[in-house]
Order: structure tokens, then C-alpha cells, then sequence
């Protein structure tokens, strides 16, 4: 009877508690860093044993007893606050506190925090779930789990984000380079090589990154210049006292193949660390410099890097620094086929194309920040890289290379390309951040950026083996003028852009102690300027012979022009673009009702682009051009809160594609395989009208669950694509009147395992996205039934996916495998003689066949200090191919034929980093 008794007053004891409950919740904000959200700080009520800390949106939810209580906040570094509250039974009373660092004690430790946040996967979708544009983010901490050593890498990581191995280019929701804007710290940047608009993403390294995002809505502070959306490099900035160093060593399983006979390019022997000195004008280099190849031991990969922290107080103010350097050198080697046809025909064959290449890259990067006092902050950031490419490309070394209608002969036909490419680039940038009081806050920034991209000696020999199996014996093809040759190419870009941005908060405060609304407004100016430079010196050799292609040297003499050798000239080519660029925008953020958030804004600019041109494949070599574009761009963005941790998102917009100076400027380039892209004068600019659908989920902390419906209607595409004719060039240009693109993605994050102490010890990451894409075809693009066909660059499926482990232990061990697939895609657009016969004399198109690449990254913390990472990239080594439907102009027969083919080969590398 005891015992019932007892249970019942047990019971009757939880009821009445119960019933005499009340919940306490409320925010907490970090004054430090702009009033962010602050997780993981402490809550507590004082003389019990009743608290919690805050989620990593920095929220806090207790069940507390009614009465009079004090709540105490604390977190390390930060000054402990008390706050006495009293609450009913039944009640919800909210309570928000900005947390501020406590004097006289270093915020090294909190700005550790803070900062590791802000690189986190975590931090990331905190910043994601928050905003209202539709934007995804990848971090540093991210990025050195999986291993990936620049942004163009990381971008990959990012759902519906692939990379073209054979261009290099990114392209998102199935669009590339063109439909593309890119940025650093939310100013643009300059492309570094003549063939892309934006700028190669390999050149920002992991160092200097702080996180990669990318927006795939528009907002009207942004360019207008996307189709696709915009990708943002947010450089490093202090975080803490630092100073760290790191070497790594490696090799390409491909290279490993060939390094006892990996050669180089003569042009090589002029560089050093990747800069090249010229000892020779061009026409000199001729008979002073040699024709033949080098040879090099050691290919081995290797990279070694720095970086630096501290900050200091000058004349009474908060002075930081960041700075790191690197430099790196790797190898690579690719054996395979290439293959063209014009008009069905076979017109080059080759089964033996090699390149050999190595790639150093030199970068440096500096950024200071000037705290003047908790409401003005300038920061400067300055960026140079130089890249060096040495690349050697040879096909028909086998002796069965076949060029149609090739003098002196079409069989035993050999192409060798050497060429160094250096591109030195230079970013400044100085931005300032100014909260005039409570309501508005002012930022600005101002950029100037140059970029030097040359080929200074390129030498270029197409020759005939005249009979490989009795002699090595070779004579020159001399078809042209040039077919024995060296070139050299310049290109220099500066520019100048700047925004200034004034935030005006409207309403009153709510309980997080934001107001509503906001009213944005600002400028944006950009004004950028190219000129290019291109000069080809030929040598005519008709009749002369070598003993090998191994001894060209020996031909191109003193004596040889003495004996009939006759050097061709021709003025250089040369061309000089500019872009004006203005705008005005204003959007207005706003919060209805505690669901209903969202942004509306209207943008005006002005685009004024100016080329002119002086080349020789232009019928009277000069002309010019103009075009003006000036519209209004408007932007929806809505998100609505379903339930907590839920929200259903819309956004809308009407966005431009401007074409390129490289697009416009008609100069002819070959690439080392012979394949010539020019230049149209006649392109104009696309527009886009943009709707995308989108359910977002966080479950739990760090975890994500989404799905996306998108659509695109592109006025005017612009697509690469064959030109009419037999010459099998390819060229830019407005192939359709409309093009459209719908499509779903799938994206997910969690934990498949965690630890007794709740932390994700296995977790996976997946997105999948599904387009639709249609265009249809002008009349001149038109060839056999075909009148319509999909999205040049475009592959209508990407999957991405990951598996990281994480022991969670002190000295931790992370492994992470990646892996990415992308299916088939258009390379380029076909096309037709001519109108009359385009049922039987066309070029189809060519398809770049989709593959599954893998990757797999382990590390382990050895001490405190020391850390030492395995990588091993493109495990599974697929072919990369192209190819194209030819058809047999006496069967009728259509067969399938590989036009390029090769293996990037495995990069396995181990590096190891010690922190000071």
C-alpha cells in the first residue's frame, strides 16, 4: 500500500510540474562579427541545474518552472550576462541577447570560432537556410576534406555543377562559360585566356579561399550578365594567430608510364618557375633557336605552401593580416586518337596523339583589414598569379597519320605543337563597410585587375614520314605558306569597376531584434579594355628533307636559306575591344507575418561594346563594331516558412548573355590538334527569362534535404557550332530563336552514423539534376532532318555524391570518397554546306561523351601540429571522348566514329602540414 501510494504522489508530483511549466526561448547574436548569429554559447538558469546552448542558427529553447529567475549567457571570451525575468506558468516568453567580448581579453580564440564557422559546412547552410535568393556555398574546411586544391574543383561539389575536361570550362544547370558571371568578393574579375569569358577557376587555390558560392537566382544587385547564375570566391581573411606550412609530392599514373622518356618543349629551356624570358625576336628564333624537343628527368609533381596570420593595433586601431604563398609544379601525359571529318570524308586520322605537359603555378595573396572603430571597417585584398603551361603535342609519330590531300603526300603525315602558355594575373581590390547608425549601412568597393596572357613562342611543324618502314626519312608539307612556322600571341586585358550599396532599414524590430524591411540601392560601374596581338612567321620548305622528325633543327639553318629556304612574313594580327558598363539598381528585402520573406528589385543598365580589327582572314582585313544594349532587369525572390526548418521558395527573373571580345573579334585560332575557332562579327546577345521552384528541409543540424524545379527560356542562343562549308572551321553564333531548359534537382546531406556524442561520424552527400533541353535550328543551321536539337555544352543529367568518415577522435583520421557523372553532351553544333544538298553534304555534331569520375582523400592529425593527407584524383581514369555520326556518301550507312579519345590518367599525391 506503501509503494502505491508513493507512485501516485510520484505521478501526481510530474503532473503538477508540468503543469506549472513555462517555456523560455529567444536568439543570441555575436556583436563581433555584424551581429551573426552565435552558436553553441551557453544558457542557464541560475541556482539550477536547467540550461542548454544554442543551435548553430544561435537559438535557444528551455522548459523552466514559474516564477522569478535569472538567466545567465555566457561564451568564452565574451562577457557573462545576467537577466532576471519572471514568467507564468503556461507562458512562452522570449528573451534575445547580443553577446560582446570582454575587455582586456584576446579574441584569438573567438574569432578561431568564428571564422571556422564561416568555412564550415554548418555555417554554410546556416547562411543558405537564411537567405532569400537560392544560393549554395562550399567551404575551406569542405574543400580539405575532399581534397580539392582549387575553386574550380569545388564548384563541382555543388549540385547541378560539372567541368568539361575537355575545355575546362564550368558549366551549371547545363549551361557554360557564356551564360556565366564570376567574382571575387562580389566584384567581377577578368577572363585569362582569349577562348573564355570568365576566368579559369584552377588559378584560385584552396589558400586563399575562404568559401566558393554559387547563386543560381538573380538579384538585382548582381550583373546582369547570367543565364545560369554567378560564382563568388570569398577570399580568406584573419581568423587567428597563424603560421603554417605544407609540401606535398606526386606523380600521374600516365606520366609514370613514360618517365624515362618524358620530353618538353625547346621553348621550355627559356623559362624559369614559370616565367618566361625571351632571348629572341620571333623572325631570329627562326635558325637562332631550335626546332627539336627536349628531354626531362624527374617528371614528379610537387607543391609547397605558406601561411600567415597576425594581427596588430596601430595608432589605437585593429589591424589584421593575412598572406600565403605557393608554388607548385605537376605533369601530365595523354595518349589516344584524333580523328575529323569534313562533309563525311575522312580529312585527318591519327591514332598516336600524345601531349606532354607540365604546369607550374606561382600565386601570392594579401589581405589587410583596417577596423577604424565597431562601425567602419576598410579591407584591402591583393592577388598575383602566374601560371606557366608547357605543353607538347604530337600526332603521326607512328608513320600512320593520314591528312587529306596533303602535298607532298596524304599518308605518313606528322603534326608536332610546342607552345608555352603564361598568364600573370593581378587582382586589387579595396572594400569598405560603414554603419552610419542604426538603420542604414553603406558598403562600397573599387577594383582594378590586369591580366597578361601570352604565348611568346610557338613553333609549329607539319611534315610527311616518307616511308617509316624503310627510313625516318621526312619531307615538309607545304600546302601553305605557314605550315612550318613560329607564332607568338598576346593578350591584355585591364579594368576597372567598382559598386557602392546603401542598406536603409525600415520598420520596427521584432522579437530577433531585426526590422522588416530594408531598402537597397546602389551603382555599379565596370569598364574593361583588351588588346591582342598575334604574329605568325612562316618558313617554305617545299622539297626539302630531314633525316628524322627528331632532326628538324638541322634543316632551318643559315646554310638552308642560302640554299632555297624562304621565310614568309605577314603583318601581325591584331585586335583592341573595350566595354562600358553601367547600372542602377534598388531592391527591397522585406518579412510579412513571421512566414513571408522575400526581395524585389528592378535594375537599369547600360552596355556599350566597341571592337575593332585588323586580321588576316577577314575579307579587307579591317572593321569594326558597336553595340549597344540598355534594358530594365527586374527580380523576384520570395521564400515562405511551411513549418520550422522548412521553406518553400520561388524566385523569377529577366537576365542577358553579352557576347565576348573572343566571340566577336574574327581571328582564327588552331589548336594544337588543327582545329580552327573564329570569331563573328554578327552575334548579339541572348536574353533569358529565369523560374525556379524550391523546397528546403534542415532537419538536424548540418543536414539538408532540397528539391528544385527550374525553367529557362533563352531568347537568341549563342552556341559553338560548324560552319557552312567544307572547312570544318567551328564559330560562335545565334543559332536559334529560342532555346528552353527545364529540369529538377535532388539534393541531400546527413549522417548515416553518428558518435555517443551526437557528431556525425559517416556522412553522405548527394544531388541529382535532371534537365530537359530544346532548341530550334535557323534555317542555316538546318541539315538532314534535323531542324531542333539540344543545348551545345549542356548534359541533361549530373550526379554528385560523397562519403566522408570521421573518427571524431583527438588525432582524427578523415577519409572521403567523391565521385561525380555527368552524361553526354554537345561539344559542337553540325552543320551544312550549303542550303541546296544539306541532305547529304553536312557535318554532324559533335557529342562529348559522358563518364563517372572518382576521388578518395584520407589525412590523419599525426600531433597537434602535424597533419599528413593521401589523395588520389580521377581514380577510375575514363576515357574522355568525342564523337561524331558520319555518313558512308556511297552506302548511305550512318556509323558512329571516336574523333578524340584519350586518359587523363590517376593523380595520387601525399603532402604533409605542419602548424606552428
Amino acid at each position: 500500500m506503501k509503494k502505491i501510494l508513493f507512485i501516485v504522489l510520484l505521478i501526481s508530483s510530474h503532473i503538477l510540474t508540468a503543469q506549472s511549466s513555462a517555456t523560455l526561448k529567444g536568439l543570441l547574436t555575436d556583436k563581433e562579427v555584424d551581429n551573426e548569429s552565435l552558436p553553441f554559447a551557453n544558457v542557464l538558469v541560475k541556482g539550477t541545474n536547467i540550461g542548454t546552448t544554442t543551435d548553430f542558427d544561435g537559438k535557444y529553447e528551455i522548459k523552466v518552472p514559474a516564477g522569478n529567475h535569472i538567466v545567465v549567457f555566457s561564451f568564452l571570451g565574451y562577457k557573462t550576462i545576467e537577466k532576471p525575468f519572471s514568467i507564468k506558468e503556461g507562458e512562452t516568453l522570449t528573451i534575445n541577447q547580443i553577446m560582446s567580448a570582454e575587455e582586456g581579453v584576446s579574441l584569438d580564440e573567438i574569432v578561431v570560432k568564428s571564422k571556422a564557422n564561416r568555412e564550415s559546412a554548418t555555417a554554410l547552410l546556416v547562411e543558405q537556410k537564411k537567405a532569400v535568393i537560392i544560393k549554395e556555398s562550399i567551404g575551406a574546411q569542405t574543400l580539405s576534406k575532399i581534397g580539392v586544391s582549387d575553386a574550380s574543383g569545388a564548384t563541382t561539389k555543388i549540385s547541378g555543377v560539372t567541368k568539361s575536361e575537355g575545355s575546362g570550362n564550368i558549366y551549371i544547370r547545363g549551361l557554360g562559360d557564356r551564360y556565366l558571371s564570376t567574382t571575387m568578393n562580389g566584384l567581377p574579375i577578368p577572363s585569362d585566356d582569349v577562348n573564355n569569358k570568365n576566368i579559369n577557376l584552377d588559378l584560385f587555390s584552396t589558400n586563399i579561399i575562404e568559401n566558393v558560392g554559387i547563386s543560381k537566382t538573380y538579384v538585382t544587385n548582381n550583373y546582369a550578365d547570367q543565364g545560369s547564375g554567378n560564382v563568388d570566391v570569398n577570399s580568406k581573411e584573419y581568423s587567428k594567430k597563424l603560421l603554417s606550412v605544407s609540401i606535398s609530392g606526386g606523380s600521374n599514373t600516365n606520366v609514370l608510364d613514360v618517365a624515362n622518356n618524358f620530353r618538353r618543349t625547346v621553348i621550355s629551356n627559356d623559362v624559369t618557375l614559370g616565367f618566361h624570358s625571351k632571348k629572341y625576336a620571333l623572325q631570329n628564333a627562326i635558325t637562332y633557336q631550335g626546332w627539336d624537343t627536349e628531354s626531362l628527368s624527374n617528371p614528379i609533381n610537387f607543391s609547397g605552401s605558406f601561411s600567415l596570420g597576425k594581427k596588430y593595433e596601430i595608432f589605437g586601431k585593429d589591424v589584421s593580416l593575412f598572406l600565403t604563398g605557393s608554388h607548385s609544379k605537376s605533369f601530365e601525359f595523354t595518349e589516344g586518337v584524333f580523328n575529323s571529318y569534313r562533309l563525311n570524308i575522312l580529312n585527318t586520322s591519327f591514332t598516336d596523339a600524345t601531349q606532354y605537359g607540365s604546369n607550374s603555378n606561382t600565386t601570392g595573396y594579401i589581405n589587410v583589414g583596417l577596423a577604424l572603430n565597431d562601425t567602419n571597417k576598410i579591407k584591402y585584398n591583393t592577388l598575383f598569379v602566374n601560371k606557366g603551361s608547357d605543353i607538347l603535342y604530337e600526332q603521326g609519330r607512328n608513320g600512320l597519320g593520314y591528312v587529306f590531300d596533303q602535298d607532298p603526300q596524304e599518308d605518313g603525315a606528322f603534326v608536332r605543337d610546342q607552345n608555352f602558355k603564361q598568364t600573370t594575373l593581378f587582382i586589387n581590390q579595396l572594400l569598405g563597410e560603414h554603419k552610419w547608425n542604426e538603420n542604414n549601412t553603406l558598403n562600397w568597393a573599387g577594383g582594378y585587375n590586369f591580366v597578361l596572357a601570352e604565348e611568346p613562342n610557338r613553333i609549329r611543324n607539319e611534315v610527311n614520314i616518307l616511308d617509316i618502314t624503310t627510313s625516318p626519312e621526312i619531307q615538309y608539307a607545304h600546302v601553305g605558306d605557314f605550315q612550318q612556322r613560329k607564332s607568338s600571341q598576346k593578350i591584355q586585358d585591364t579594368e576597372y569597376n567598382a559598386f557602392v550599396e546603401n542598406k536603409w532599414a525600415l520598420g520596427l524590430k521584432d522579437e530577433d531584434d531585426n526590422k522588416p524591411y530594408s531598402l537597397n540601392y546602389g551603382l555599379n560601374y565596370r569598364y574593361k579594355e583588351r588588346t591582342f596581338k598575334s604574329v605568325f612567321v612562316g618558313v617554305k620548305a617545299k622539297d626539302f628533307t630531314a633525316p628524322s622528325i627528331d632532326q628538324i633543327s638541322t634543316t632551318f639553318t643559315s646554310n638552308g636559306f642560302n640554299n632555297g629556304l624562304k621565310l614568309t612574313l605577314q603583318p601581325a594580327d591584331r585586335y583592341e575591344a573595350d566595354l562600358n558598363f553601367l547600372a542602377t539598381y534598388v531592391n527591397f528585402d522585406f518579412k510579412l507575418d513571421k512566414k513571408l520573406s522575400g526581395n524585389l528589385g528592378l535594375r537599369f543598365e547600360k552596355d556599350d561594346i566597341n571592337v575593332i580589327w585588323d586580321v588576316g582572314n577577314y575579307v579587307g582585313r579591317t572593321g569594326s563594331l558597336n553595340k549597344t544594349y540598355q534594358s530594365i532587369y527586374p527580380s523576384v525572390n520570395l521564400k515562405y516558412e511551411l513549418a520550422e526548418n522548412k521553406y518553400l521558395r520561388f524566385a523569377s527573373s529577366i537576365t542577358q548573355t553579352l557576347p565576348e571580345f573572343k566571340e566577336l573579334a574574327p581571328f582564327e585560332y588552331v589548336s594544337p590538334t588543327g582545329r580552327v575557332t573564329k570569331g563573328n562579327p554578327d552575334l548579339e546577345k541572348s536574353e533569358i527569362y529565369n523560374l525556379d521552384l524550391k523546397y528546403e528541409m534542415f532537419p538536424q543540424r548540418g543536414q539538408l534535404f532540397s528539391a528544385t524545379a527550374f525553367y529557362k527560356q533563352i531568347n537568341n542562343p549563342i552556341n559553338l557550332a560548324l560552319t557552312r562549308g567544307s572547312s570544318g572551321y567551328f564559330f560562335y553564333a545565334n543559332t536559334g530563336e529560342k532555346a528552353t531548359v527545364y529540369g529538377f534537382e535532388v539534393e541531400a546531406k546527413t549522417d548515416l552514423i553518428k558518435n555517443t556524442d551526437d557528431q556525425g561520424v559517416l556522412n553522405m552527400t548527394a544531388n541529382i539534376t535532371k534537365m530537359w533541353l530544346n532548341q530550334d535550328l535557323f534555317e542555316n543551321f538546318q541539315y538532314k532532318d534535323i531542324t531542333e536539337s539540344s543545348l551545345q555544352g549542356a548534359s541533361d543529367l549530373i550526379v554528385n555524391g560523397s562519403l566522408s568518415y570521421g573518427n571524431k577522435k583527438e588525432k582524427e583520421f578523415v577519409a572521403t570518397l567523391t565521385g561525380n557523372y555527368s552524361s553526354d553532351k554537345i561539344y559542337s553544333l553540325g552543320g551544312a554546306e550549303g542550303y541546296v544538298n544539306r541532305a547529304t553534304e553536312y557535318n554532324d555534331e559533335i557529342i562529348e561523351k559522358g563518364f563517372v569520375t572518382l576521388d578518395l582523400v584520407m589525412s590523419k592529425d599525426l600531433t597537434d601540429n602535424l597533419q599528413v593527407k593521401l589523395v588520389g584524383r580521377n581514380l577510375l581514369n575514363p576515357d574522355v571522348k568525342q564523337t561524331q555520326n558520319v555518313r558512308n556518301i556511297i552506302t548511305g550507312a550512318v556509323t558512329n566514329e571516336t574523333v578524340l579519345s584519350y586518359k587523363k590518367g590517376s593523380q595520387l599525391s601525399v603532402s604533409f602540414k605542419y602548424t606552428f
